[in-house]
């Protein structure tokens, strides 16, 4: 990619006021505004000023306005600009790198700051974890990391404090290997993908603590009903309404923050800014796709291109060409395109609810565009979808499906076939975690004591699965190849080859309405550290028990997924559990300190969905 490559909006003419502010500063600063964004990113671009490579470097979080909608509100930036600068390391080298916290007094976003950096080894104490890691760095202080780079890949670095990622800490990092890559490509570009709101994140917490349900616009209305009559009769839509509303919940509660409250961006730009990467016919474009959101799953795809997936989480993986893929939040893929025959291609970003949506442009030369589609069809959860043994409607009799209240009043075990899931109990391994809870009489999943009668409990899965091959709500049968857990495979194969020595099992856990979110129904500050032994392998075991996506990351240490059989498949830093699942993952304890153990959704992660892992000696 030539120095020269710049990424504009094609020239408009008399916009509305809407597509207008959601054009302002396409780049983020307000000395900025317009429809111009910043140079497109290009990783091999030359003179573009948010790359930074080397072994040194120099970075100051600080608090810079900007408005992305038509008003202006104060982020956090890292070097002034959202998202932060792109950073180059090389595979073998020592980096260090110099964070200056230059936050004002009287921030909104806090006096103290972070950086962490995602899915990268290094030791605990460079993790950027305040309270686990280190202490934080204050106003006016510095903090050098310096540690040995061991890898190579597409990553990213965020903040941990508070919620200061959400107001614009972020920014993607693409590491060197030092073997040559097993694929070939001309061009390559970074597309960081993220939401924006104008709210202050503090307050968007407290409004989901007291409304969880605020941005959830599409609840089903009578019209609804009737046509749901017509298509499975009237039992089945009663007993199908009936279980909702005992559960306290809503098939179209996809996502907690939508694009209701959220603008999308891409590469720090809204669609009207149109970032723009640019191709010559013929050539093979490398675009590494990083999920820097808050709380955004998006769902990608180029029409008009296939995209050969050739990295997940900044591992090979054997490529698997595809039309479509889903990217939780903290995930990073990256793939090959060719485009040719036309002169521009749409890359489109729908959130995974279908609120709203980002896009950018490939093309062979600046301000051309390519149509845009319409964002999809609003997906339903069913039964099946959260692990309720196919119990989905569609004429299927529910008569026989109640509900067992716990001591807050909302479901927490569901009594199916007479087998009453609110007494089973767990085992405790010798490190006092869960383990060895295979699915009970009847192929019944069981479930830790710590969530029978549990407030903080509104739901458990009768009948999980890995779901491996599962497209995900709202993407399957929809016409186009799309990529699954099952497809990735990565190149090598289980770099420890031991067995575990001993399983740790997890359940995901939550309350909707009172957006209480945990592990094992138990939130961080009541949890116990999970202990692990120094050298040990060990499998996790997650099931979802709640009706949402969680993307679970583990710090520090590999999580090399199995296949149902228990088979290696796949190195990942981060694991996306949908609703109703049951995966496992190996871990090499091969890291010693203190590290995070969390939910990637922001705001489930500051609700409660974490937990400290110790690795010891």
């Amino acid at each position: 990619m030539s120095s020269d490559s710049f990424g504009r909006a094609e020239g408009l003419s008399a916009p509305s006021r809407r597509l207008f502010v959601q054009g302002l500063a396409a780049g983020g600063a307000v000395a900025a505004l317009g429809l111009w964004p910043r140079s497109s990113w290009g990783v091999q671009a030359e003179g573009v000023p948010n790359v930074l490579s080397g072994t040194e470097f120099d970075l100051t979080i600080g608090e810079t306005p900007m408005n992305f909608t038509g008003a202006t509100r104060p982020a956090i930036t890292v070097n002034g600009s959202i998202p932060a600068p792109l950073l180059r390391w090389r595979e073998g080298t020592t980096v260090n790198l110099r964070v200056r916290n230059a936050l004002p007094p009287g921030s909104i976003h806090g006096d103290q700051a972070s950086i962490h950096w995602h899915g990268i080894l290094l030791p605990a104490d460079m993790d950027g974890v305040p309270g686990l890691s280190f202490n934080g760095i204050n106003r006016g202080e510095t903090y050098q990391y310096r540690f040995n780079v061991v890898q190579g890949g597409t990553y990213w670095y965020h903040s941990h404090s508070g919620f200061q990622e959400q107001a614009g800490l972020y920014g993607p990092l693409v590491i060197e290997p030092l073997e040559p890559e097993p694929f070939a490509y001309d061009r390559d570009y970074v597309v960081m993908l993220s939401d924006w709101t104008d709210l202050d994140p503090k307050r968007l917490f407290a409004r989901l603590k007291k409304r969880s349900d605020f941005d959830n616009f599409s609840k089903q209305t009578v019209g609804d009903f009737f046509d749901d009559v017509k298509q499975h009769g009237l039992a089945a839509t009663v007993e199908d309404r009936k279980m909702w509303g005992q559960m306290r919940m809503t098939p179209t509660d996809l996502s907690d923050v939508n694009g209701n409250t959220y603008t999308f961006l891409m590469n720090g730009t809204t669609s009207l800014g149109n970032w723009t990467g640019l191709f010559r016919s013929g050539e093979k474009v490398r675009l590494r796709f990083i999920n820097g959101s808050a709380m955004t799953y998006f769902d990608v795809r180029i029409p008009g291109l296939k995209m050969t997936v050739v990295a997940a989480d900044g591992q090979y993986v054997h490529p698997v060409t595809i039309d479509e893929f889903r990217i939780a939040t903290a995930e990073t893929f990256d793939v090959i395109v060719e485009p040719t025959g036309q002169d521009a291609f749409t890359l489109f970003a729908q959130d995974s609810g279908r609120s709203g949506y980002v896009s950018g442009t490939l093309a062979v030369r600046e301000g051309l565009r390519a149509p845009v589609p319409e964002v999809g069809p609003k997906p339903l959860l069913t039964m099946d979808d959260m692990g309720h043994g196919g119990m989905g409607g569609g004429g299927h009799d529910m008569s026989s499906m109640s509900p067992a209240a716990t001591a807050g009043g909302a479901m927490a075990a569901m009594d199916h076939s007479g087998h009453d899931m609110s007494s089973t109990a767990t085992g405790a391994t010798a490190g006092g975690s869960m383990a060895g809870m295979d699915h009970g009489a009847g192929g019944m999943q069981e479930h830790p004591a710590s969530e029978t009668g549990n407030p903080l409990v509104d739901m458990q899965t009768m009948a999980p699965a890995p779901r491996l091959d599962d497209p995900g709500i709202g993407l399957r049968d929809n016409g186009r190849r799309v990529l699954t857990y099952a497809d990735l495979r990565s190149t090598f194969r289980d770099p420890d080859g031991r067995e575990p020595g001993r399983t740790i099992e997890l359940h995901l856990t939550g309350h909707m309405e009172r957006f209480a979110w945990s592990f094992n129904g138990v939130k961080f500050a009541d949890a116990e550290p999970l202990r692990l032994n120094y050298g040990e392998r060990l499998r996790i075991v997650l099931v979802n028990d709640t009706m949402m996506s969680h993307p679970i990351h583990l710090h520090g240490m590999w999580s090399d997924l199995e296949d149902e059989s228990g088979n290696f498949m796949v190195r990942k830093h981060t694991i996306d559990m949908p609703p109703g699942s049951r995966r496992s993952y190996r871990v090499r304890a091969d890291a010693l300190g203190r590290w995070a153990y969390h939910c990637h959704l922001l705001y489930h992660m500051e609700a409660g969905m974490f937990r400290e892992v110790r690795v010891e000696e």
